[in-house]
């Protein structure tokens, strides 16, 4: 743990994350510095400290011992390129909460599927009696978890709350997957490829990392993680702890502890909801959890919302909810598990990633793609010839093209491959905004 009282903490950001390291670093004596682009913030719902909003000035970090920065403040911030020359410590809430929590950490991170992934296994460590915690990216910040009697600590991380642990040790590391995305953060593949693999930074030998072998770009870092590793995949492996689907089951080998996992019961579809079951259930597996707990668990799990979910069908036609499916990764893995033909609705803040990878699925399962929003243009560009496009301002406009277009027998899918914040707040609002529409029609 590290002495916070009387220190001149200053947070940079107050979304979610910022404001509860915020109330968290208040709770500790320490004197806050909070700082927010957004001049529009309630000064009179932020802790008691020194408030500056708008345009950064470096001079706010004067006497500042410590800097907390949220997730989404970018890596050429004034404060946080002023701090790093001042040579004050720059960390992140993630970092800051794993220096106070006791309990052992699960940490989830990858491309996709992560906030799946962090609910199911959740949901089976309660299911196996621990009082568990699940948070991280996918909503409630880690710091609201110091303090609890917990048994484990569940956690989404993303690549941006990577870039600044230094300390930060789970138990239980968790990659999905990697694939193009925060092309507008990062400089390539590369670059946001080594953000996420530091989850396994701070491992040794008597902890798990837990590795998607049908991903080569996560399944390499096998030979340089110092965790036990765990794969799984589609297909059994010829050596190392594995799990993979065999007969409507999960088969694993853990060196002298094998066994079988029920699906049955599983009624999730597709490969990727597949992937997620077998790294929740491998991460279980890890935490010494009961097979049988871990398959009635995974029977009881019903998806997340805005993740490939259905919201109607009307007149014949499917329509889907999949606005989390924010990266082009993601929407590929959409399309393969909806039935075509499909009306596909896509587009919003363009995330610099490159869209040639919908080629083939356009081609193969998508009838009509309808994009909107900032990115359409750059969309329609980079897909001419995939299939018959259309073009619209907004997600409005979208859902009634579709509507006009749509014939029984099709699917509707919203799954944009872009971020929401051209028109919405957020992804969930986004979806919302689209059930509202399609519930409309």
């Amino acid at each position: 743990m590290m002495a916070l009282a009387g220190k001149r903490v200053m947070v940079v950001g107050l979304g979610i994350s910022g404001l509860a390291a915020a109330r968290f670093l208040a709770a500790r004596g320490a004197r806050l510095v909070l700082t927010d682009h957004n001049e529009e913030i309630d000064r009179a719902k932020l802790p008691a400290g020194e408030v500056h909003l708008g345009a950064e000035k470096a001079e706010w970090l004067g006497g500042v011992d410590l800097v907390v920065t949220s997730p989404g403040v970018p890596r050429d911030s004034v404060l946080l390129a002023g701090a790093a020359s001042r040579r004050v410590p720059v960390i992140g809430e993630l970092e800051l909460a794993s220096r106070f929590i006791t309990a052992p950490i699960a940490a989830i991170t990858g491309t996709n599927g992560k906030s799946t992934v962090t609910v199911m296994l959740g949901d089976i460590m309660k299911a196996a009696g621990g009082r568990t915690f699940v948070g991280g990216n996918l909503g409630t910040p880690l710091v609201d978890a110091v303090g609890g009697a917990f048994d484990i600590c569940v956690a989404e991380v993303s690549s941006f709350q990577l870039e600044t642990m230094v300390d930060f040790h789970p138990r239980v590391g968790v990659h999905l997957n990697l694939t193009d995305d925060h092309f507008d953060r990062y400089r390539g593949l590369e670059d946001y490829g080594a953000a996420k693999a530091r989850i396994f930074e701070n491992q040794d030998a008597g902890d798990f990392a837990i590795l998607n072998r049908d991903d080569p770009n996560v399944f390499k870092l096998a030979n340089t993680v110092r965790a036990r590793v765990i794969s799984f995949g589609l297909h059994k492996p010829q050596d190392g702890w594995a799990i993979w689907p065999e007969e409507n089951a999960l088969a694993f080998d853990l060196g002298g502890r094998s066994g079988r996992i029920g699906l049955a019961d599983f009624h999730l579809g597709g490969r990727h909801n597949l992937a997620d079951a077998m790294a929740a259930a491998a991460s279980a597996l890890a935490l010494a959890v009961e097979p049988a707990v871990i398959e009635r668990a995974l029977a009881a799990f019903k998806g997340l919302p805005h993740r490939i979910q259905l919201v109607r069908e009307k007149d014949g036609v499917r329509w889907i909810d999949d606005s989390k499916g924010t990266n082009v990764g993601a929407v590929v893995e959409a399309i393969d598990a909806v039935p075509a033909p499909i009306i596909l609705i896509a587009g919003g803040h363009d995330k610099g990633g490159d869209y040639a990878p919908l080629k083939r699925p356009l081609r193969e399962k998508v009838r009509l793609a309808i994009f909107n929003g900032e990115a359409r243009d750059a969309m329609r560009a980079a897909l001419d010839g995939s299939t018959e496009i259309s073009v619209v301002p907004t997600l409005k406009d979208a859902v009634e093209a579709a509507a006009r277009a749509a014939r029984r027998g099709d699917t509707v899918l919203l799954s944009p491959a872009c971020s929401s914040f051209d028109q919405f707040r957020d992804y969930a609002h986004r979806g919302k905004v689209f059930e509202e529409l399609v519930r409309a029609l």
